[in-house]
C-alpha cells in the first residue's frame, strides 16, 4: 500500500475574485472639455461652408477671425478689451472685498449677524439689475453707475458663500476644538478659516462669472465704450461678425478668469490634497 506522503502533493492556487465593475464615470478623457466645442464649431464650419448657415444669421468662423484681426488693426478691440476689464476689475475688486468683510463680520459674531445677515438677504431676493433705474437716478449713467451695479451683484455672492461656510464649520471640529482648549482667536485663525476656503473659493469663482455677466449688460445701456458697445453698435448695422467677436472675448474672459481662480485655489488648498492622501 502506498504511503500517504509519497503521493505528489496538489498546490491549490486561489480562485481569482470576480472583478468588480466600477460604478464610477470611468478614465478622464484626454481633453475631455475641449471635444464640445470644437464639435460646435466643426458643425458651424460645415454649415457655413455648405450654405446651410445664411451668413445673415450668423457669420462664418473664418470671418469671424477675419473680423477679429481687422477690429485688432484699427485699435477698436483692444481699446473696448481694456475698457471693459476696467469696469469688470474695480466692481469685482470691491463687491469681493465688501462682501467678504460682511460675511466675517456675520458670520463670526452673533450682533454683526442681526445687524447684516438680514439685509443682505432681503437684497439677495432683489436682483442687481432691477437697481438700474435707481441707480442711474443717482449716479448717472458714467464709470461709476456700472462699476456699483457690478460690486453689487458680487458683493451678494460672496457673502452667501463665505457667510455658509463660516458658519457650516463642522461641529465635530469645534468640540475638538474644546476639548484641546483653543482660545476663541485661535479656533477662529486654525478652524473656522481654513475651513471657510473652500466655499470661500467657490464665492470667487461664482462672482467672477456674475460680473462678466452684468458686465455684457451694463455696457449695452448708453454707453459710449467697451466690448458691449461695440456689440451694440455692430446690432444697428447687422454685423453678425463684430457681435460673436464680442461674445468670444466675453467667454475668453470669463474662462481665463476662473482658470487663474481654480490655479490659486490649488495651491491654496494643496494642505488638504496632503492630508487626504
Amino acid at each position: 500500500m502506498t504511503h500517504v506522503l509519497d503521493r505528489p502533493a496538489t498546490i491549490t492556487t486561489p480562485a481569482k475574485a470576480p472583478k468588480r465593475k466600477r460604478l464610477g464615470l470611468g478614465k478622464p478623457i484626454p481633453y475631455g472639455r475641449v471635444l464640445g466645442p470644437a464639435l460646435v464649431i466643426a458643425v458651424w464650419s460645415i454649415t457655413s461652408a455648405t450654405g446651410a448657415l445664411d451668413p445673415r444669421i450668423l457669420s462664418a468662423p473664418w470671418t469671424i477671425i477675419q473680423t477679429g484681426f481687422e477690429l485688432t488693426a484699427n485699435g477698436k478691440l483692444p481699446e473696448s478689451i481694456l475698457t471693459s476689464l476696467q469696469r469688470a476689475a474695480l466692481g469685482f475688486f470691491f463687491g469681493a472685498t465688501a462682501g467678504t468683510v460682511l460675511a466675517i463680520l456675520s458670520g463670526l459674531s452673533r450682533v454683526g449677524e442681526a445687524l447684516i445677515d438680514g439685509t443682505v438677504q432681503v437684497k439677495r431676493a432683489i436682483p442687481s439689475l432691477g437697481l438700474i433705474p435707481l441707480l442711474i437716478l443717482w449716479l448717472g449713467i458714467g464709470e461709476e453707475f456700472k462699476i456699483v451695479v457690478i460690486a453689487v451683484t458680487v458683493a451678494t455672492i460672496m457673502y452667501l458663500q463665505t457667510y455658509a461656510a463660516l458658519t457650516g464649520i463642522d461641529s465635530r471640529y469645534v468640540e475638538l476644538a474644546e476639548a484641546v482648549g483653543l482660545k476663541r482667536t485661535q479656533y477662529v485663525r486654525k478652524v473656522v478659516f481654513p475651513g471657510a476656503l473652500p466655499g470661500f473659493f467657490l464665492g470667487l469663482r461664482l462672482a467672477v462669472t456674475a460680473s462678466w455677466l452684468s458686465l455684457v449688460v451694463l455696457e449695452q445701456i448708453n454707453a459710449t465704450s467697451g466690448i458691449g458697445y461695440l456689440m451694440f453698435q455692430a446690432q444697428n448695422y447687422g454685423q453678425t461678425d463684430v457681435i460673436v467677436v464680442g461674445l468670444v472675448v466675453y467667454g475668453l474672459f470669463g474662462f481665463v478668469s476662473d482658470a487663474l481662480l481654480r490655479i490659486i485655489e490649488r495651491r491654496a488648498l494643496a494642505w488638504r490634497r496632503t492630508l487626504s492622501g
